[in-house]
């Protein structure tokens, strides 16, 4: 057994005396662009094994995934239990939700699929019914900071440096570009203008696990105030999936229905939150792939710069956008 394995059990057994002497296997989990450590412990004796999470500091978000976990949990969401906590070595005991998320349906024909994103619609409308008159101020310390024009404003800026400066390597401030920051400009001051709820934030297939028919939510450290409709598009445009616009366009009349919601004024918000979302994610990508060593995230370019060009064409005062990312990718 690795030395770093080893280590990892002796803290387990430091939480669960019980585990003295039972034998375990440990397997790392590879997961995403997280600077946090996944290991799953799979005890020889029969007990149900666990998920061990070792994070570091480095992200502000990371200790908010356990207060998180336990908001969650008060509303009735589906997440993984806290079996133990070790906030002074950074370690957190977790229940295993299994292996199957809900982007390894993706080849699955729609019949088989569409019930399982049903599902998770579920799970995110049980979020999205906190709204902000339900949160104190010191509700508010335990999560992210909220959605807000600025907040806006950094994720497009992030987009530029990174995809269409850095990845296209266009100099967007030059003045052909004035329309299209415009158009920025009036997305943000719209959006910051909305009321909020509460949001997962990075609401996307692999961060759905499946059980059953049910589904189970997981890395929703980013809780935060914001709109609905940005999850709905983080999970509907999901560039690591396929979905088709009659696929999308029946989920999101799903999510209306469940939460008692006027579809047309659902859907106008939802394509700005798409927008936003997607811009975001091409940013994450080119900076990912440009600057963090991890190459793999170029594939995901194309489906995302295809799914912002449906969104700039379905949504409200968007099509300007396109200037920034036409002709490239």
């Amino acid at each position: 057994m690795l030395p770093e394995h080893e280590a990892l059990l002796i803290l387990t057994r430091e939480q669960f005396p019980e585990l003295h002497g039972a034998t375990c296997e440990v397997e790392t989990i590879l997961k995403g662009a997280s600077d946090r450590h996944f290991y799953r412990l799979k005890w020889q004796d029969g007990r149900e094994p666990m998920i061990l999470m070792v994070y570091t500091l480095a992200r502000r978000d990371n200790p908010k995934f356990v207060p998180a976990t336990r908001r969650l949990e008060k509303i009735g969401a589906h997440v993984p239990h806290v079996m133990a906590f070790d906030e002074q070595r950074l370690c957190v005991w977790l229940q295993d939700l299994g292996r199957v998320d809900l982007h390894s349906f993706d080849q699955k024909p729609w019949s088989a699929r569409q019930p399982l994103y049903e599902a998770t619609l579920r799970e995110a409308a049980k979020i999205h019914g906190v709204d902000e008159q339900h949160l104190t101020a010191t509700d508010l310390t335990e999560l992210e900071p909220a959605f807000d024009e600025a907040l806006y404003e950094w994720e497009q800026n992030y987009f530029l440096d990174h995809f269409v400066g850095g990845h296209l390597g266009r100099e967007f401030s030059d003045a052909e570009y004035a329309d299209a920051h415009g158009a920025l400009q009036q997305l943000r001051r719209r959006l910051g203008r909305l009321p909020r709820c509460l949001v997962h934030r990075d609401f996307q297939s692999q961060n759905v696990l499946i059980q059953g028919e049910e589904a189970w939510l997981v890395d929703y450290q980013g809780l935060r105030l914001g709109r609905a409709e940005y999850d709905l598009a983080s999970l509907l445009y999901d560039p690591y999936v396929n979905l088709t616009r009659s696929e999308r366009g029946s989920l999101l009349r799903y999510y209306a229905e469940h939460r008692g919601l006027d579809l047309a004024e659902l859907r106008e918000v939802f394509y700005l939150c798409a927008a936003q979302r997607l811009m975001q994610a091409l940013g994450a990508y080119a900076n990912l792939s440009r600057n963090l060593g991890k190459p793999h995230y170029l594939q995901h370019i194309p489906a995302a710069v295809s799914n912002l060009a449906e969104v700039c064409q379905e949504g409200p005062n968007l099509q300007e956008l396109r200037a920034f990312f036409e002709g490239g990718f």
